[in-house]
């Protein structure tokens, strides 16, 4: 064994360990995998930043800002606000139409924006109809990864699985080539859902006010200060309350009964009232404080903290927010939206002290306090996916027309090969920027450009691995194991391989690595790829044993009230299904 291969197994092995335990950020590890593959000379400089530049890269990019034009023109809302109106006419079909609805949108668009817009809407039905999240958001989830696998665009997995293809010489993967199978796994997976998935969630109501659900009511207080108060007369942060209580004031009521919520500057004044959230202990302190009196009686809820001028919300950490990665004190939160965050769901753990030194995740939720007028920076964020009932950013109906006709042409230019999917998307994002169904700006935040930075990364270790041989010795260990038993268990390795490693770590990321060792070992076999390929598509997306295997499960997590181990409950048995299924029905729709 060369020392090439050995030092690409090193990297393999290394980013496997790194992608999963998530020690360094996934778009760092990716750049990691570069530069040690330059700095080695096993690749060149032209095949180290190849990913960049490669078809699927910028394919996948298009893709974003062509889903991210289809979501801001309001098409996925006004189909939502139609569904609304089927659940008050037959519930248990309106359920049926709703998840087939978002199957249909994510096998054209990414799924992220879909469940995004879906989620607040069913959490406001649930309410209405007294129906607990747990029993249709998981259910939602999955819906829209069962769409994905129905195209090749459906899925960023998808379009990288058939980039590597393509590059090793294999024929490219028509935009409706997988459809057949994937209807075939999205009807067995909606069946699995009615009978069993959705008998198998748990029933969890969740508390209708935002402040008991947060358990805020031992947190939150409200204290006047009187003439006697040494914090009258100067501003907020040099105030003894917040220097020497550590408390955090969240609203001011003046005299006049103006409220608004302070900034570092504000100056505070006789008969001020604070609304407050601090320890219960610090509480028990304001007793004992010159100045300060603590009101009694006071029972904390939304409609206290909802007035004319200030919201109370809760919001999730986006996909692929800014905010992922970093605390809010590194973001300047309070300064840079002028709001509050007062409590923090985050993996499934309730924190209401030293909030601001939490290092946010994907699927975070976060109870916000936050001026009416300030609402339209978040909104326009990107950063956040809203629960509460908040209008979504303005759109023209009349641009509707203009994405949909795009995404159509974009459809139509692929299937009958005028145009390879890279140009007709990419000519697409453009009609839309033009068009002003996005704005340029809308456009490159659109871009999960660590989504982005990944592929480049793995697309190159991908490389190397086929350069170097190592994908050859992996593929005979393989196919050691397997013995003489015939492509079909092989097959069968290769889906379970891919869907353990989907289930812990990034599914682009495990789509790039396996997609090569896919393609020796079929030619080890002597058999066509196309059924390894396909394998490792579906296997990549259909992941559901696990909130981290797929972004949109990180979106449900917190609403719903799951715990990880409903996730398995559910996910176990149909990730058992489809890979049965898979083995026997892939060399059907695709021979050896």
């Amino acid at each position: 064994m060369s020392i090439e291969i050995i030092v690409v197994l090193l990297i393999l092995t290394a980013s496997i360990i790194l992608f999963i335990t998530e020690l360094l950020p996934v778009d760092v590890v990716s750049m990691l995998i570069v530069g040690v593959l330059l700095l080695s000379g096993i690749l060149s400089i032209e095949e180290g930043f190849a990913g960049f530049s490669n078809e699927g890269t910028i394919t996948i990019a298009a893709m974003f800002i062509l889903s991210a034009g289809l979501s801001r023109t309001g098409l996925v809302t006004y189909i939502g606000r139609i569904i609304k109106k089927a659940f008050k006419l037959n519930y248990s079909v309106a359920i049926a139409v709703t998840l087939i609805s978002v199957a249909f949108l994510s096998a054209f668009i990414n799924n992220t924006p879909v469940v995004a817009i879906f989620l607040p809407l069913l959490l406001h039905l649930s309410q209405e109809t007294e129906l607990s999240p747990s029993k249709i958001l998981l259910p939602l989830s999955y819906s829209s990864i069962f769409g994905g696998v129905c195209t090749l665009i459906g899925t960023s997995t998808n379009i990288v699985v058939n980039t590597i293809a393509v590059k090793q010489g294999q024929p490219p993967f028509s935009l409706f080539e997988i459809t057949p199978l994937g209807i075939f796994f999205f009807t067995t997976g909606f069946i699995y859902l009615l009978i069993i998935g959705i008998r198998l969630l748990p029933e969890r109501k969740p508390a209708a006010d935002l402040a008991d659900s947060f358990g805020l009511a031992d947190y939150l207080t409200e204290i006047i200060l009187t003439k006697d108060s040494n914090s009258v007369n100067i501003r907020l942060k040099d105030s003894p309350l917040i220097k020497n209580l550590g408390i955090e004031v969240l609203e001011i009521i003046r005299k006049d009964n103006a409220r608004f919520i302070p900034t570092a500057y504000t100056h505070l004044n006789e008969g001020d009232r604070l609304l407050v959230k601090c320890k219960l202990e610090t509480i028990k302190e304001f007793k004992e404080t010159s100045g300060i009196l603590i009101k009694p009686g006071l029972k904390w809820s939304d409609s206290l903290m909802n007035t004319e001028s200030i919201l109370l919300l809760e919001a999730i950490v986006a996909p692929n927010s800014f905010l992922i990665g970093k605390n809010l004190k590194e973001v300047h939160f309070r300064h840079r939206f002028n709001s509050i965050v007062l409590a923090l769901r985050h993996r499934g753990e309730l924190i209401r002290d030293k909030i601001t030194d939490i290092s946010l995740l994907a699927g975070d939720s976060l109870l916000i306090e936050i001026n009416k007028d300030e609402i339209d920076k978040l909104k326009e964020s990107d950063a956040f996916v809203f629960l509460s009932k908040v209008d979504p950013p303005s759109f023209k109906k009349s641009k509707i027309i203009i994405s949909v006709s795009t995404i159509l042409g974009v459809v139509l230019l692929t299937t009958f090969n005028i145009l390879p999917i890279v140009l007709s998307a990419f000519l697409g994002s453009i009609v839309l920027v033009l068009s002003r169904c996005i704005t340029l700006e809308q456009a490159y935040s659109a871009i999960d450009w660590k989504i982005i930075l990944l592929l480049a990364g793995s697309l190159s270790l991908g490389t190397a691995l086929e350069k170097t041989g190592a994908a050859n010795i992996i593929s005979e260990k393989i196919l050691y194991v397997a013995g003489s038993s015939g492509p079909l268990l092989v097959l069968s390795i290769f889906y379970l391989i891919t869907l353990i490693l989907t289930e812990v770590m990034s599914n682009t990321a495990t789509a790039a690595l396996i997609t090569p060792i896919a393609i020796v070992t079929a030619n080890s076999l002597g058999v066509d790829p196309r059924p390894f390929l396909v394998a490792v598509m579906f296997a990549a997306s259909l992941a559901f044993m696990s909130p981290v295997g797929y972004q949109t499960h990180l979106l449900v997590f917190n609403p719903g009230g799951y715990k990880v181990i409903d996730f398995i409950k559910v996910g176990t048995p149909l990730n058992i299904l489809f890979w049965i299924l898979a083995t026997f029905l892939i060399p059907v729709f695709f021979p050896f």
